[in-house]
């Protein structure tokens, strides 16, 4: 059985990303159009949303269509798709507000804009260019998320019906984001805060959301039993899966992450993990902690140095025990009878593949 389901999600993969490559093309014919000059656009996001990337949140707004017990149809994993083109925005602009150098072992979209700026002897500031573009591409990328899902071609009565949570899902995610902007500035560190901020930043919009998108779409007049059921499961699935992207922010192999090692300890992420080591050092530790954090050229010695530090506090068992319990209670709600029995085993599979990853 697992390995049907590990086969059902690589070839909705591989629609998924044929529904993006189809959508973008037409868009690229559209932009290009109004000036040659925007070809480097179509070829970043191009690049930026068909190589790579898991697709996680078109594959849970799959898993909620199959919990629905709905069947999947062309036009339906066109609409899904279209969260990608919201991902694309979050990440793009993610990059921009950290300062991140790259994404997925290539530049960030702000860098590789401030490459071309360079490249090309512009007039100007090549960072002020580079951080305009992502600015821009970022707001590009939602805007076609809007109508990559309005033109799926799905009934109307599942478009109205997606786009009612749609709409929520977006606010929740702004919402997250000012948060984490917001928390870099706090005077003090909280887990509880951190945990808020995974939760609306990632938790919901990468899991919960999607999933009621996919249920609602698959059966519009979906009752609140199902929803309520997919955010049982969703919510701490979301939590455990932004905390296991926490962990590999300090601790993941840059070669399978595509980000350098320790990043997070180089932009000062307020994570969980970071909050409940402070909680847990010694008065020396945690100023040697905090003297590092944020510090953009931070020696490979050292990271290495502080990730022993994070270790030792036994924050990390701490957060590997919250894990494994968030995922437990999300795997409890999967018998709920109001989820499609069909669903369970991707529901299981899908859930497990989230938190148990290496990027």
């Amino acid at each position: 059985m697992v390995t049907e389901v590990k086969t059902t999600i690589e070839t909705v993969r591989a629609e998924i990303r044929s529904a993006l490559a189809e959508y973008l093309a037409g868009q690229r014919t559209y932009l290009t159009s109004i000036a040659s000059e925007l070809v480097p656009v179509c070829d970043a996001l191009d690049e930026f949303l068909l190589d790579g990337g898991k697709r996680l949140r078109p594959l849970f707004a799959y898993a909620g269509l199959l919990a629905s017990g709905a069947k999947p149809t062309q036009e339906i994993i066109r609409a899904i798709s279209s969260l990608e083109l919201l991902q694309a925005c979050a990440l793009i602009h993610d990059d921009l507000m950290d300062r991140s150098d790259t994404r997925r072992g290539k530049p960030a979209i702000h860098r590789h804009f401030e490459n071309l700026h360079q490249s090309h002897a512009m007039n100007g500031l090549a960072t002020q260019f580079g951080e305009s573009a992502a600015v821009l591409l970022g707001d590009l990328a939602l805007v076609w998320s809007d109508q990559m899902l309005n033109t799926s071609a799905i009934p109307t009565t599942s478009l109205l019906a997606a786009h009612r949570i749609h709409d929520e899902m977006r606010v929740e995610l702004m919402a997250g984001q000012y948060l984490d902007v917001r928390e870099a500035g706090e005077n003090t560190y909280s887990a509880e805060r951190s945990l808020r901020i995974a939760r609306y930043k990632s938790g919901k919009y990468t899991i919960e959301r999607p999933l009621h998108i996919g249920a609602v779409i698959g059966k519009p007049d979906a009752h609140a039993p199902l929803l309520d059921a997919l955010s049982r499961y969703g919510l701490p699935l979301g939590e455990a899966f932004q905390l296991r992207d926490d962990m590999l922010g300090i601790f993941g192999d840059p070669t399978v992450t595509g980000k350098p090692a320790g990043d997070d300890l180089r932009e000062g992420k307020r994570t969980v993990l970071i909050a409940m080591t402070l909680e847990l050092l010694s008065t020396e530790d945690k100023a040697e902690l905090l003297s590092f954090l944020g510090t953009a050229d931070i020696s490979a010695e050292k990271i290495e140095e502080l990730r022993t530090l994070i270790t030792n506090s036994g924050a990390v068992e701490k957060v590997e025990t919250l894990i494994e319990k968030l995922t437990n209670e999300s795997l409890a709600a999967i018998e709920d009878p109001s989820i499609h029995p069909s669903s369970r085993e991707f529901l299981t599979y899908i859930a497990l593949s989230a938190v148990k990853r290496s990027a």
